[in-house]
């Protein structure tokens, strides 16, 4: 059967569905079992955090954030072959998460439900559902331990289910919602702890990170990331006020190496979130990378990528963990494309700086500073008569996670270049009347899927989006496969060491979470969702 006319069938089916019912026998379609002789590689580095492989355990797959699973079943040599298997229907329920595969179940969310399926044939198993009134933006997925899951809710609860049943075994609230919190972020597991922090951004208050324990949800530590009075990081505040009110919230999961015992998590933009003159100085933690402590939440060491950020270009984005070469040296690396346009490469077990460069054209900073971080250019920033700046208004990049590739040693981002205009709205004593403090209007956007040269922060190749932008993730294979997808529904394999397009399909509807591999029964699997549908391809008989 052709794929034109698998996709004609599965619409039709999926037009004319019950709710949760799986889909025809035509969307399931077996994967070649045989072993497949790949072309050659270059031999990767040895990582001290094993590949993802069979199972997709966590947010980004596992705990590195590199977000590159080591099948090969599906390959370049016949990823055009690729066709759907299955989809799971949500009924108008956006999903902008990644599912997890563990022991043949997946799990999959939307901000108030749940889902577990059968990952081999779509077949709903329970569904899980708590109304809410909190913000509903997004929800990037679950945590899996020892039999349960952990979700965030719109309404700053952490819930823990049982993942054979979907039964909620207990309900704890990790913040006050009335003060605008809610939790997007995916928890991250680490050990016998649930990491998880707050969200949001409509209101000036003070975020946080938290860990719990996943047998009773109490909380374990707290980590602030507005200093308080007396800790470090408070001087780079004015004033106690301006503390209170400071942001830092958490929109990303964060990563964590086993062998140095840190986790790394990127916090937010301080607040007001334009109006920098009312907060002077550097503004810790916010826009910063945090290496962490899991048993005690104190902080190992920081770096900020944007020091006394004025654009609302937070530093959440996933700090991707990987060992490899650095001016000859073998190093335990942290690299991170942030929203400000910079791309930073760390030691990781020190927070020693290596590289600071551009990933996309930008100017609104003038230099570096002796640590690599930018120095911002007072022109650039927001004022009454406006200032423009060669920058789009989101940033140039956001929450889509990157991936980076051990066989290609390159590093993939989704990124965003073109224009801006900035301005004030100030009252007349010369404060904010909201947490923003004004606003921007991008003029131009050209969205751009980037491969970078780690050693060097250069671009290798470079594959422009057109007309969409682009919000979906990136996933590597070692069947020498990049894919991802856009807004305008495209889904796409690429050759990740030229950019070159070898497989392509479109659902036709927006793809904004982040594409997922795993392996049931010997048969590979690729998992990404567009609007309110799941879509899982295989590999035809």
């Amino acid at each position: 059967m052709t794929s034109s006319r698998i996709w004609k069938r599965c619409a039709n089916a999926v037009a004319g569905r019950p709710a949760f019912v799986t889909l025809s026998w035509a969307c399931s379609l077996a994967v070649v079992g045989a072993a497949i002789t790949l072309p050659a590689q270059t031999k990767p580095a040895p990582q001290s955090i094993a590949n993802v492989g069979d199972q997709w355990t966590t947010y980004n797959g596992d705990t590195s954030g590199r977000r590159f699973s080591s099948l090969a079943q599906i390959n370049s040599t016949n990823v055009k072959n690729l066709a759907l298997a299955w989809a799971f229907p949500t009924r108008g329920l956006a999903v902008k998460g990644t599912p997890l595969v563990v022991d043949g179940v997946m799990y999959l969310t939307s901000p108030d439900k749940a889902w577990a399926i059968d990952a081999g044939t779509g077949v709903q198993l329970w569904a899980w559902n708590r109304p809410s009134d909190g913000n509903h933006i997004a929800n990037r997925g679950v945590a899996y331990l020892n039999g349960k899951v952990y979700l965030g809710t719109p309404d700053a609860h952490l819930i823990c289910l049982d993942a054979k049943t979907g039964k909620q075994v207990w309900d704890v609230v990790i913040a006050d919602s009335k003060f605008s919190y809610y939790t997007a972020v995916a928890p991250l597991v680490v050990k016998d702890k649930i990491v998880v922090g707050t969200s949001g951004d409509q209101s000036d208050i003070p975020h946080f990170l938290a860990a719990f324990d996943p047998e009773t949800g109490k909380v374990v530590w707290r980590l602030d990331t507005i200093p308080k009075a007396g800790e470090p990081g408070a001087e780079t505040w004015p004033d106690e006020n301006s503390r209170q009110h400071g942001g830092g919230p958490l929109w990303v999961t964060g990563t964590y190496d086993p062998a140095l015992n840190l986790m790394f998590w990127g916090t937010g933009n301080p607040h007001p979130v334009l109006a920098g003159d009312v907060r002077k100085g550097a503004n810790l933690y916010t826009c910063s990378i945090l290496a962490i402590d899991p048993d005690t939440g104190k902080i190992k060491w920081y770096y900020q990528p944007s020091p006394h950020d004025t654009h609302d270009w937070d530093a959440v984005e996933t700090p991707v963990l990987f060992d490899g070469m650095f001016n000859g040296k073998p190093r335990k690396l942290l690299a991170h494309a942030s929203r400000n346009g910079y791309f930073f490469v760390l030691d990781r077990a020190t927070g020693e700086h290596l590289l600071t460069s551009q990933f996309v054209a930008t100017d609104w900073a003038k230099g570096l500073d002796a640590k690599g971080q930018p120095i911002s250019d007072p022109a650039k920033e927001s004022r009454a008569s406006g200032s423009l700046v060669h920058s789009v208004g989101n940033g140039s990049t956001n929450w889509m996670p990157p991936s980076y590739d051990p066989q290609t040693g390159l590093f993939y981002v989704n990124g965003e270049e073109g224009w801006s205009f900035w301005y004030s709205d100030l009252n007349a004593q010369g404060k904010p009347e909201d947490h923003q403090g004004g606003g921007a209007t991008s003029l131009l956007e050209n969205t751009v899927l980037l491969a970078l040269d780690y050693k060097t922060g250069k671009e290798v190749w470079r594959r422009p989006a057109g007309d969409a932008r682009v919000l979906a993730g990136v996933l590597t294979t070692a069947g020498h496969l990049l894919f991802s997808g856009d807004t305008q529904g495209n889904l796409f394999a690429l050759d990740p060491a030229t950019g070159k397009t070898l497989w392509h399909t479109r659902p036709g509807a927006n793809l904004s979470n982040g594409p997922m591999t795993y392996q049931l029964g010997g048969k590979q699997f690729v998992a990404m969702s567009a609007a309110d549908t799941l879509y899982v391809f295989a590999l035809p008989e």
